[in-house]
């Protein structure tokens, strides 16, 4: 029998025994078994870590190369803004010219003498549709005279004014009016702002009368403050309340002016009733 401590010795001569044998025994291609064993094993070890090595370069390589698609789109992104805010520019440019180009064409239309004025605010009170225009007192404006557009009037001048400034009440405004006629009949009556859509009503118009959506409204001059003439609007809806001749009709009118959009306005420097209209002749 062996002693207790003999066998761990025993199984160390064994394997040395092995070792010594592997070290002799040759394989098929002429290499020392255990040369070729540790071969394979080291081959297999270098494999693993040359996969894990690629994998994690090929992992940065991806990442960085993210980073910079990332960097490139913050770049375009930030181009298309510019752009973006440069053809706005351009185009806010081009309106201001093509509103000077129509204020001057139809200054040249005018008898009277005119101020052309930019619109520089907006209507501080809601629900009064009122403008702010960069032509005041010191600049021969009055209050009540009339502010017009290329494709019709826009409102009267309302006092106070500031001696560079003034206030304009415009024509689609709740408590805004105007002496008005119908094109095709040249019957009057008077247009009357409001909130709703279209913001203007035509009144006080015989319901004998043949009024159609499509027929223009123009100044009548009767109030004395906008020249006769001048396009108000279009009438959009001839609605009846009533049955026969007898019952009441609602005749709305879409502006002619855009008033949302005003860049430059003219204002007639004279009273209406003094003011003479394109034909030459005095309204």
């Amino acid at each position: 029998m062996l002693r207790r401590g003999s066998f761990p010795l025993l199984l160390l001569i064994s394997l040395g025994h092995v070792l010594v044998i592997s070290a002799q025994v040759q394989s098929k291609s002429g290499i020392p078994l255990i040369e070729a064993a540790a071969f394979g094993v080291f081959a297999r070890f270098q494999q693993t870590t040359t996969g894990v090595t690629d994998g994690v370069k090929s992992g940065w390589n991806q990442y960085f190369a993210l980073r910079g698609v990332e960097r490139d789109n913050e770049q375009l992104r930030k181009r298309v803004i510019e752009l973006e805010a440069q053809l706005q520019q351009e185009q806010a440019q081009a309106a201001r010219a093509r509103s000077l180009e129509e204020a001057l064409n139809l200054q040249r239309t005018i008898a009277a003498p005119t101020l052309a004025a930019r619109v520089i605010a907006g209507n501080p009170q809601p629900g009064s549709l009122q403008v702010m225009i960069d032509r005041g007192s010191a600049d021969g404006v009055e209050p009540n005279m009339a502010v017009v557009g290329s494709r019709g009037i826009i409102g009267r001048v309302i006092g106070p004014l500031a001696p560079h400034a003034a206030r304009v009440q415009l024509i689609v405004g709740r408590d805004a009016a105007a002496g008005a006629m119908l094109e095709k009949s040249g019957v009057g009556g008077v247009v009357i702002g409001g909130e709703k859509n279209p913001p203007l009503r035509l009144e006080y118009i015989p319901n004998l009368v043949d009024v159609q959506p499509g027929e223009r409204v123009l100044t009548s001059g009767l109030d004395e403050i906008y020249p006769s003439g001048f396009v108000i609007g279009v009438v959009e809806k001839v609605e009846k309340s009533g049955q026969g001749d007898s019952g009441e009709r609602t005749i709305t009118v879409r502006p002619a002016v855009d008033v949302s959009h005003l860049e430059v306005v003219l204002v007639i420097l004279r009273p209406a009733k003094t003011v003479e209209k394109p034909g030459g002749k005095k309204s």
